[in-house]
């Protein structure tokens, strides 16, 4: 075997291990950061196969379809998000990937749209701080959530720097959210603070909420 045809064999058996023994490999748009910070979160969170997850506020789904891989087959996942063009994108790629553990949810500014004690584990990234209806949205948060169930927020603090977020409420202070506020807002809601990581990733938080059983 000359050099050429070595160096083409071993590109080959590189190619179809990343292809095949990569998580995530097949994924569009899910960036390696992207997956690296969702597999930190299931850790986290403690997902395991077959568990149910809501990514609220989705955006274009790139962290959803991470996770409905993350779940496996007997796991699910609902893509939530508002914007009627996302959730078209959303839901034109979960028919393509035929992924029967992934439901797209239209939800609104007040409510998840989730069904009632649907979810073993709901986050939002990059979200909370866009929510005008805070009090309104976290009660249905909270509904949405199995007892024992955990809630992710991650989110950066209130920059005065970023175009301003119409609508939300004073007290953010920017475009962003105190960390503190979103504690005092969701344990107003009902849920308990289990572990606040202050360095999640570049200038974000992730603030992890549990609900107690009743």
């Amino acid at each position: 075997m000359n050099r050429r045809r070595w160096l083409l064999s071993v590109l080959g058996a590189i190619s179809a291990f990343l292809l095949f023994s990569v998580p995530g490999a097949l994924i569009p748009g899910a960036a390696a950061n992207q997956r690296q910070e969702i597999h930190r979160l299931a850790a986290l969170m403690q997902w395991k196969a077959g568990t149910i997850v809501a990514d609220v506020g989705a955006g274009d789904g790139s962290f959803s379809f991470v996770a409905a891989e993350k779940v496996g087959p007997a796991g699910r996942v609902y893509a939530t998000e508002i914007d009627t063009d996302k959730l078209k994108q959303i839901r034109t790629e979960v028919l393509k990937r035929k992924l029967a553990n992934m439901i797209v949810v239209e939800g609104a500014v007040d409510d998840t749209k989730l069904p009632t004690e649907c979810c073993d584990a709901i986050y939002l990234r990059h979200v909370y701080h866009h929510l005008t209806q805070p009090v309104e949205f976290d009660r249905n948060l909270v509904r949405s959530l199995k007892p024992g169930a955990r809630l992710a927020i991650i989110d950066f603090p209130a920059n005065e720097n970023l175009p301003p977020v119409e609508g939300v409420p004073k007290n953010r202070g920017g475009h962003g959210i105190p960390e503190q506020i979103v504690v005092d807002e969701l344990t107003s809601a009902g849920l308990q603070v289990e572990k606040m990581v202050s360095d999640w990733s570049q200038n974000d938080y992730c603030v992890l909420f549990v609900k107690r059983g009743s």
